[in-house]
């Protein structure tokens, strides 16, 4: 027995519809760059496009959105839509660097992010199965509000796709609705677009008179039926900004608790797109992940926890801390309250303590600089101690200079070292002194004034009061 040959898959191209001003966004931005966790919105789109391996993307925008054009990754085209009039004149635009291509041509939209690579696929084998000219998604609602009806004939087939303001009180009724995420026979699409009147209320040219003159003409058009609302949803307004932020960011927590991540409340964690996180790490209530934040495994982030490009390693702990674009290695502790800046390292082991800040340095190995300091600018060595209320004095009031603390050195409380300075290995610094020079390594570092008792100040300080209160009456 010999199987049946497998028929080739047509080419594929994918036009992504990006030009819309988004005048409801209330922005300078286009619509498209307003970010959904942390990456413009277009993004997700590119990449849902880029799943099924087409022949050519074409991103069509206006003519004064160069901004678009800068985020579109290598190998996507861009076409300009010169004047906005609708979306079949923008699908029009995006067809002109496609003039040679002959295949299918998919319409996805630049501000329906949550559209993702499995739906996409399906949409493109639906359109094959059928072998229809045009397949359009529809998706059924409970509260189908003012989107588009499709109506449908006595063979269950679509007969047109009817607006809100135009149907009927029966119409209105229908519960299926169209998304307007298409797939569309080039040979067929270019004619059609080629018949496209402006003659209606707004002055526009609309895709879906395309779906209606195909119909007309009897060709196939078939359905992809989806049962995702969420995917179908686009961003006009800030507010639907937002709810898509929360879709999505719900979706990047999914993944990393099924990826054995434990999230205390999913309600209150915010993950960007992007952000890495390993097995049996605990992230607490409260806590932003952003940027190209990765966390190892087995670590603790939180409560109140805010990391913007941070590295933090295994069996760490953050707590309560602002990091950003630092390195927090493998068993190091930071906070409550600590406030970790660009440029830092901590080395494995090390801690950073409570009202702590640390820029632009490096702590050693199982050095610790516990509480109430501010570290700038330095390096410290392996197995360190830094007391409290420790300052390195980096900035002379035109440049920054280096503080170097050797291996096993401990500070006393409340010791200001001014840069540029040298603290040796082993070295020693008393409490309360302010370190101009360098500490031999093994040397105790003493610089504080000699203290002076002066017997009986109090109560020549009462007497003052007393005789000045007298004065005061007296006058």
């Amino acid at each position: 027995m010999t199987s049946k040959p497998q028929t080739e898959r047509p080419p594929l191209a994918v036009v992504i519809l990006a030009a819309g001003l988004g005048t409801r966004m209330k922005s300078d931005a286009p619509k498209v760059l307003h970010e959904v966790c942390g990456r413009p919105m277009l993004a997700y789109v590119i990449d849902a496009a880029l799943s099924v391996s087409p022949e050519r993307i074409v991103v069509v925008t206006g003519p004064d959105q160069e901004a678009i054009a800068e985020i579109m990754p290598v190998g996507c085209e861009r076409a300009v839509q010169r004047e906005r009039r609708g979306t079949g004149d923008a699908v029009r635009a995006g067809l002109e660097p496609l003039a040679d291509f002959a295949g299918d041509v998919m319409v996805l939209y630049g501000d329906v992010p949550l559209v993702h690579g499995d739906f996409v696929a399906g949409l493109f084998q639906r359109h094959l199965d059928a072998d229809a000219a045009a397949t359009l998604t529809t998706v059924r609602l409970d509260d189908p509000a003012h989107y588009g009806r499709i109506v449908r004939d006595e063979r269950d087939n679509v007969a047109r796709i009817i607006e809100y303001r135009d149907a009927s009180p029966d119409e209105r009724e229908i519960d299926e609705i169209n998304v307007g995420l298409y797939v569309f026979r080039s040979d067929a699409l270019r004619p059609a677009l080629a018949r496209l009147s402006s003659d209606n209320d707004q002055g526009e040219l609309y895709l879906t008179d395309v779906v209606h003159l195909l119909i007309d003409a009897e060709h196939v058009v078939a359905t992809f039926e989806s049962d995702d609302e969420e995917m179908c949803m686009g961003v006009n307004s800030r507010v639907e900004l937002a709810i898509v932020n929360g879709a999505m960011r719900w979706r990047l927590l999914e993944r990393l608790m099924l990826a054995g991540v434990s999230v205390e409340d999913p309600d209150t964690t915010y993950v960007d797109w992007g952000v890495e996180i390993g097995r049996d790490t605990m992230i607490r209530a409260n806590t932003h992940l952003l940027g190209r934040t990765t966390v190892g495994a087995a670590s603790e982030i939180g409560p109140g926890s805010f990391l913007r490009d941070a590295f933090v390693g295994d069996r760490a702990r953050v707590v309560s801390s602002h990091l950003y674009e630092c390195v927090i290695s493998s068993g190091c502790s930071v906070g409550p309250f600590a406030y970790i800046r660009p440029n830092t390292v901590l080395a494995e082991g090390a801690k950073a303590g409570t009202f702590v800040e640390i820029k632009n340095s490096r702590i050693g190995e199982g050095s610790k600089v516990p509480h109430l300091s501010y570290v700038g600018d330095a390096v410290i060595g392996r197995d360190s101690n830094i007391a409290a209320g420790n300052i390195t004095a980096n900035y002379d009031g035109f440049e920054k200079h280096p503080t170097t603390i050797g291996d096993n050195v401990r500070t006393g409380s409340d010791t200001t070292m001014v840069a540029p300075v040298v603290i040796g290995d082993g070295a020693f610094t008393a409490a309360g002194s302010v370190i101009t020079r360098d500490v031999p390594p093994g040397a105790l570092g003493v610089a504080r004034g000699k203290q002076e008792n002066v017997a009986g100040y109090a109560e020549r300080r009462a007497a003052r009061r007393l005789r000045e209160s007298l004065d005061e009456g007296a006058t």
